[in-house]
């Protein structure tokens, strides 16, 4: 099964707005909430070729990019093919 990463914090718009698309994809997807694990800002950064920025987020272990960038693969008719068969379960969150 396809596996969609997202890191954010709680008073981000662009991680709400990503979540939301992913939420009406209808995806699971596993949130890392770097408000309640700082710890995780490291790996973040790691994963993400040095971002800093959230959402960070990442499908199958590849690096998607932010909120703009998911809304571009969107636009662009990309996203779902990348979503594969996560697309109809539910989220989580860690």
């Amino acid at each position: 099964m396809t596996k969609i990463e997202i890191y954010t914090t709680n008073v981000c718009p662009y991680c709400v707005k990503a979540k939301n698309l992913l939420q009406q994809k209808g995806v699971d997807y596993i949130e890392y909430n770097l408000n309640e694990k700082p710890e995780l800002m490291a790996e973040m950064q790691e994963r993400a070729n040095g971002a800093r920025t959230v959402p960070q987020i990442f499908i199958d272990n590849n690096h998607i990019g932010g909120c703009d960038d998911i809304y571009a693969m969107q636009t662009e008719g990309k996203l779902d093919s990348m979503l594969g068969d996560a697309i109809n379960s539910k989220s989580s969150s860690v």
